[in-house]
């Protein structure tokens, strides 16, 4: 087989998105070195959007695992983000002009005594310079217009909020509490009643969030409950869905591929994106059935959501009900025989 001639890749390349890049530009980089390493062109696209500012977990489904990406979108996310205080910004990050400032830094008790109170359902505002639609146009164009405009709140839901790696943890520049108290070393406990009253310019928070959380709104409110201001200036997405860290490689990496491992070693497969999903094995007959549209029918499986497949080979996820299955997606993937 030639350069020019390699099959289609199907499945999840994870990334960890750089800090200046778009998400956008980041699919348009995979699409370069999928072409560069000869492979047949396949659908591309991102699992989530990150916003430049940020860094991190950024999945990219290629081929059949576009099928999969809107799941993907409705999946939690876990973020570390790091609120600086005296300052709001219009655009809630560090790229934005400051609208208020505050002199007020709060205490790390303080602090974690908030966390609760955005713990669970929310209601938020999300923030203006937002890809939100608002008459057919973006909220960020809008806002860099100028032009006055209102987004409405909206319900999401906070898991889980605390200081990031432990509370009090110091974690480097510009990402940890400006009290830099470390429970290490024989430093008083911050949270003992004896501790002396510290302050906190900077915090830094790990947050799992659902799908359509503004990180930097959060910040936002927190500063404002605390009674001062905020603006986000460290953001990485830890966890996107099923996808960790751990997983993700750098755009660097993967451009090396050419003098390392090829670019299909390091694709994780279609079913990576689908690991709190059962697997429904199928015999020949039956993947055929699935293939053309077809209900099952005398399925013994639990009621839910089931990947079905052929040997190795995704076929469709499939939805059981009272022991008959109905495909809700199906993949086009060759058998390993052919």
């Amino acid at each position: 087989m030639t350069d020019a001639s390699k099959p289609a890749l199907h499945g999840w390349l994870v990334l960890d998105k750089p800090r200046g890049l778009g998400s956008t530009q980041a699919v348009g980089m995979v699409k370069r070195l999928m072409r560069e390493g000869g492979h047949a062109r396949t659908k591309v696209g991102h699992g989530g959007t990150l916003d430049p500012l940020a860094e991190g977990v950024l999945p990219i489904a290629l081929g059949e695992a576009t099928k999969l990406a809107g799941r993907m979108l409705d999946a939690s996310k876990v973020y570390d983000f790091t609120i600086r205080f005296g300052a709001e910004t219009d655009t809630l990050d560090s790229e934005g002009e400051v609208l208020h400032r505050s002199d007020r830094f709060p205490p790390l008790a303080a602090i974690a005594g908030v966390l609760d109170h955005f713990t669970g359902e929310i209601e938020q505002l999300p923030p203006a310079y937002s890809a939100l639609k608002v008459d057919g146009k973006r909220a960020y164009d809008r806002a860099r217009a100028g032009e006055e405009f209102r987004l409405e709140p909206r319900r999401v839901t906070v898991h889980s909020l605390d200081f990031a790696g432990g509370a009090g943890r110091s974690g480097g520049e510009d990402r940890a509490l400006g009290s830099s108290f470390q429970n290490e070393g024989g430093r008083p406990d911050p949270f003992s009643a004896s501790a002396p009253l510290e302050v906190a310019e900077t915090v830094t928070l790990t947050a799992h969030v659902s799908k359509g959380t503004y990180i930097r709104s959060l910040a936002r409110d927190i500063a404002l409950a605390l009674g001062t201001r905020g603006h986000v200036t460290y953001l990485r997405r830890t966890k996107a869905g099923p996808f960790r860290e751990e997983q993700a490689i750098s755009l660097d990496f993967a451009a090396r591929s050419g003098n390392g491992p090829p670019l299909q070693d390091l694709i994780l497969p279609l079913e990576a994106g689908l690991d709190d999903i059962p697997a429904l094995t199928l015999d020949p007959e039956s993947a055929q059935a699935v293939r053309q549209g077809r209900v099952l029918s005398g399925m013994p499986q639990s009621s839910g959501l089931h990947l079905a497949k052929l040997g190795t080979v995704p076929v469709a996820l499939v939805e059981i009900s009272d022991g008959t299955a109905r495909v809700v997606r199906g993949f086009n993937l060759p058998d390993v025989a052919e």
